[in-house]
């Protein structure tokens, strides 16, 4: 099978992988509805909102991926899919199997993950003021 028949396959993977995340998402809108109107105790309440908030995890996780796919399927009509928006190369036929709305070929990504890791360590902490017991006995400790 040559690119342009694996990337139509992929297309394909995708258009169905929209369809079944469009359905979740509307699955647990209507789950969060009937939580909301459904009462209880106190330990139904904490468990309806337990699950609320773990169907709202899930929802906006879902909601993300159903972007990146719909922005893989525009690139697919303006002919730029499978390339790398940094470097512009083509993206690995295995990466895009792994991962069908890979925006990086997996340098460009590994090269983006490691300049997070490096900012992430570059922040300074945070000094804080060190208290001496001179410092202490010349505060005032009346609060009225």
């Amino acid at each position: 099978m040559n690119r342009s028949q694996q990337l139509e396959q992929l297309k394909q993977d995708l258009l169905h992988r929209r369809e079944a995340l469009s359905r979740a998402l509307t699955g647990d809108l209507t789950m969060l509805q009937e939580i909301r109107r459904t009462g209880g105790d106190v330990v139904d309440f904490a468990s309806e909102s337990t699950a609320e908030v773990l169907s709202a995890q899930l929802a906006e996780a879902e909601s993300r991926e159903l972007a990146n796919i719909e922005l893989a399927l525009l690139k697919i009509k303006k002919n730029c899919y499978g390339q790398c928006e940094e470097c512009g190369n083509n993206i690995a036929l295995p990466r895009l199997e792994a991962l069908p709305y890979a925006p990086y070929c997996i340098e460009c990504q590994r090269m983006m993950e490691d300049m997070d890791m490096e900012d992430a360590h570059s922040d300074a902490p945070v000094a804080f003021p060190t208290l001496s017991p001179t410092n202490l006995d010349s505060r005032s400790t009346d609060f009225a």
